[in-house]
């Protein structure tokens, strides 16, 4: 008897079940007596019923007819502690997600408990209590099919009046906690994704459609909080500036995936809907008044800021609506979309009632002073051109920082005339708009940024079903799609932004050729590669974009453009020539060649090597010590890139086809009568421990530390591109053999006899490397890693002036035999019309400027 009187309970038995609701029915109120005894009886309900659906269905039978979800209803309503709250919400969570049966959820769901579960004025200030309750409606969307839907809503005549789990969801979507506003989009999205027709035609009506207008709203405040940070880095940049920007970035596209995952979720007109509230209240109030140049505009964020999220909402939205209403609005003029608040000076005012006669050109009111920032674009044109004007140039001029500019001007006026930043934004904002698959060819051909493999492989179906133009004019330059068509398609667009969205704009040159634009689009990339001030990676940019257009004809290029290009190129093959004899010529052809091939693949990639973001975020730095071997290093690297996509645009405006190598000459043998010869040295790399002859090295003395100076024969050797000075110890064994302990790059080691000792030789010692050679070196945007390099100093002490003279001597002859081959294997990619002289008559110098250094080390 007593045995079984302490049997152990079957914690999952019917029994244990039983008595576990007895125990809840018999409870009148919750306090903190009996709390924890609620909470453990709820926790053990949960666990059997889970247990039962899995293995006994007569559990979940006892827990129908016992009704024991309204049990905790019941619980909730009586309890006067925060710890029960907590466990109902968990309880009915879990049993949500472990349910396995449709007939058990069925009966979960049919009941009105959940959905006062859900509906229960709860205390959100507890977080705990949001956590669980959030977690709670998570678990019920993501039960949600077409079955159960029906179940926790309400209809009248086949339309839903009351659906509580996606009404308090969207209460919570603007919280301040991140994964409370997750956590709601996912509940969302599990409702969108249903399928169900009532629930479809429901979240997109009046009022629950201001759900996506709210959204809209607190994604245009993100979006001014972004601004706002990274105007504050640009003013007082920190170590903290970037991660503030990454971080608000992160969210800014975040939302955007979720308005992208929304739409793909297959309701009806739920992307009409978006694209609506997204012109109205983000892209015509804020973005396009950004674009001014004025830096006066008084727009509410910077030009940069809105550029970046231009290329994020066309690229990630892809909605055919929203990317075609954008590329129109880029046609119009910049004035009409000036706020209303914004007065001119005599007292006019651009707002949303400005006609169409009123956007007319008037050349009379341009700034004359302004006349250098013109942006004039001269298109030559062909025997078979009717469309365009038969003279000679073709020009359209306007006041790049005046209101009668259209917004594609406004771009390529950031290219030819705006800073680093402005450039690789609008660069961006092109390519990703060449790359939307929903905005229509003809667009892209209005703009002028559609490719020429996509007008011809439209011409030659259209040739090829007999609707398209004479054969002879399928390859024409100004062959396109039907300008009456592109018109009328773009003037369906004005109409409706007109009437939808209250913005009365015109199209100035809307009759002229597409060829027009295509060429102000070409000629203000010609420009941008014509600049100095821009770096090589945004130059690659553009040779990226410039490649999309032109991938295999050179008739685009004016003889203009290949001027221009010509002589920027030669600018730039004297600044490499220059090179040869500055600090860093040993590494100069392997620098070559690996850009060669990454400027290839990144201007025949197919998507531009830099993301969007990366336009708010600081330019990299270079090092500020100008004369260091640091410094020279990053400007000859910067240079090397620069002269590489100039060559190789050379080549492709030509009509040549790029090589997968640069035309570098092969590497030869050294002479038998030099230097490396007679050592026996045949290492590329002499390393400490290599035993050389010491014929003709000159003994020297020198201090790597105070008061411990060091004997040594100097000896200074070159073998092809590489150099080196080399510090050989003797070895008194063996006749005129020694062995290296120090070896130092020759090149860039600056010889210099003391003014007042002329038996001291000081020498420059740089690194043997760049570390932002190493591709492991940069971060994930392609800035160099900071790494302090720090150029050395030798002072060299010998027995008499003339040792030191001959060890000077011997030097600047290494350095001519290096330099000299390094010469020889660049000669193939310079004009060879002309001597390499006549491009740098002061090529051939014997010492390069002085430069002072970091460290000292002296005898």
């Amino acid at each position: 008897m007593w045995l079984a009187f302490w049997r152990p309970r079957n914690r999952f038995s019917l029994e244990e079940l039983s008595r576990l609701t007895d125990q809840l029915q018999k409870v009148q109120i919750v306090n903190e007596v009996n709390q924890d005894l609620v909470i453990e009886a709820l926790r053990s309900i949960a666990e059997i019923v889970t247990y039962g659906d899995q293995n006994d269905p007569t559990f979940f039978d006892f827990f129908m007819e016992k009704q024991v979800m309204g049990e905790f209803a019941r619980i909730l309503k009586v309890s006067k502690t925060l710890a029960v709250a907590l466990q109902i919400l968990q309880t009915v969570s879990i049993m949500i997600q472990n349910l396995r049966s449709e007939r058990a959820l069925y009966h979960i769901f049919s009941t009105e408990h959940v959905n006062y579960l859900i509906t229960y004025p709860f205390d959100f200030r507890n977080e705990e209590l949001l956590s669980y309750y959030i977690s709670f409606l998570r678990a019920i969307s993501g039960k949600l099919t077409k079955s159960t839907v029906p179940l926790l809503m309400k209809t009248e005549d086949n339309e839903v009046v009351s659906f509580p789990l996606y009404i308090e969801a969207i209460q919570l979507a603007f919280h301040e906690e991140s994964m409370v506003r997750i956590a709601v989009r996912a509940v969302t999205l599990n409702v969108y994704h249903v399928g169900d027709e009532c629930v479809n035609r429901y979240v997109i009506s009046t009022p629950m459609a201001d759900y996506f207008s709210n959204l809209i709203t607190y994604f245009r405040r993100r979006c001014i909080i972004l601004d706002e940070r990274v105007s504050e880095s640009v003013k007082n940049p920190t170590p903290e500036s970037n991660s503030s920007i990454l971080a608000a970035v992160d969210e800014i596209e975040d939302s955007l995936y979720y308005f992208s995952d929304a739409i793909s979720s297959g309701i009806p007109d739920l992307g009409k809907v978006i694209a609506e509230k997204m012109l109205q209240l983000l892209i015509f109030p804020l973005l396009f008044p950004s674009l001014r140049t004025d830096p006066t505009n008084g727009a509410q964020i910077s030009a940069t800021t809105s550029l970046y999220l231009f290329c994020c909402i066309v690229r990630i939205l892809k909605i055919k609506n929203l990317a075609n209403t954008i590329a129109v609005a880029l046609l119009c003029l910049l004035e009409a979309f000036t706020p209303r608040s914004e007065v001119k000076q005599n007292g006019n005012i651009f707002g949303h009632s400005f006609t169409q006669e009123n956007h007319s050109l008037d050349k009379d009111a341009v700034d004359a002073k302004a006349d250098n920032q013109l942006l004039k674009i001269t298109v030559p044109t062909s025997p078979s051109s009717s469309q365009i004007h038969s003279a000679e140039d073709f020009s359209l001029q306007h006041n790049c920082s005046g209101p009668h500019l259209a917004l594609r001007e406004v771009l390529l006026s950031y290219i030819v005339h705006g800073d680093e930043i402005k450039v690789l934004g609008s660069l961006n904002v092109l390519a990703t708009l060449l790359q939307t698959k929903e905005l229509d060819e003809s667009m892209l051909d209005a703009l002028g940024i559609l490719p020429q493999r996509k007008q011809h492989k439209k011409l030659l179906l259209q040739a090829l079903v007999g609707e398209g133009p004479d054969e002879e004019q399928l390859f024409s330059p100004e062959g396109g799609v039907s300008e009456d068509g592109v018109n009328s398609q773009i003037d369906t667009y004005l109409q409706t932004i007109k009437d939808q969205y209250g913005w009365s704009c015109s199209c100035i040159d809307l009759g002229v050729s597409p060829r027009v634009h295509r060429f102000q689009v070409v000629d203000a990339l010609v420009s941008l590669f014509c600049r100095s001030n821009i770096s090589a990676e945004t130059l690659w940019d553009g040779g990226w974009l410039l490649r999309q257009l032109l991938p295999y004809s050179e008739a685009e290029f004016s003889s203009h453009h290949r001027k221009l290009l010509k002589d920027a190129y030669k600018n730039c093959s004297a600044c490499l020539l220059l090179e040869v004899r500055g600090v860093w010529p040993d590494l100069l052809t392997t620098v070559l060649t690996n850009e060669w091939r990454k400027c290839k693949k990144a201007i025949e990639a197919s998507s531009p090597q830099k993301e969007p973001k990366c336009v708010l975020l600081p330019p990299p730095k270079f090092s500020l010590d100008v004369e260091s071997s640091f410094s020279a290093g990053e400007r000859m690297y910067e240079m090397v890139k620069v002269f590489v996509l100039r060559h190789q645009l050379q080549i492709f405006s030509s009509g040549g086809t790029l090589p997968d190598q640069p035309p570098i000459n092969c590497p030869t043998d050294p002479p038998v009568n030099s230097r490396s010869k007679a050592s026996g040295l045949d290492l590329t790399d002499p390393k400490p421990g290599t035993e050389i002859s010491i014929a003709g090295a000159v003994p020297c003395r020198i201090a790597f530390e105070r008061g411990k100076e060091r004997h040594f024969f100097f000896l200074a050797v070159s073998r092809g591109a590489s150099g080196w000075i080399l510090l050989i110890e003797e070895q008194p064994i063996r006749n005129k053999r020694g062995v290296v302990r120090v070896a130092a790059p020759l090149a860039g080691s600056n010889p210099k006899i003391d003014d007042k000792h002329m038996k001291w030789l000081h020498l420059r010692i740089r690194p043997s490397s760049l570390p932002f050679l190493d591709p492991s070196k940069f971060d994930v945007f392609g800035n160099p890693k900071p790494k302090a390099l720090i150029d050395g100093r030798w002072t060299l002490a010998f027995r008499d002036e003339a040792s030191c003279q001959s060890a000077f001597s011997m030097i600047l002859e290494e350095i001519d035999l290096q330099t000299n081959e390094v010469e020889r294997r660049l000669k193939p990619l310079f004009d060879l019309s002309r001597p390499i002289d006549e491009l740098v008559p002061s090529l051939h110098v014997t010492e390069t400027s002085p430069i002072r250094t970091k460290t000292e080390v002296s005898s």
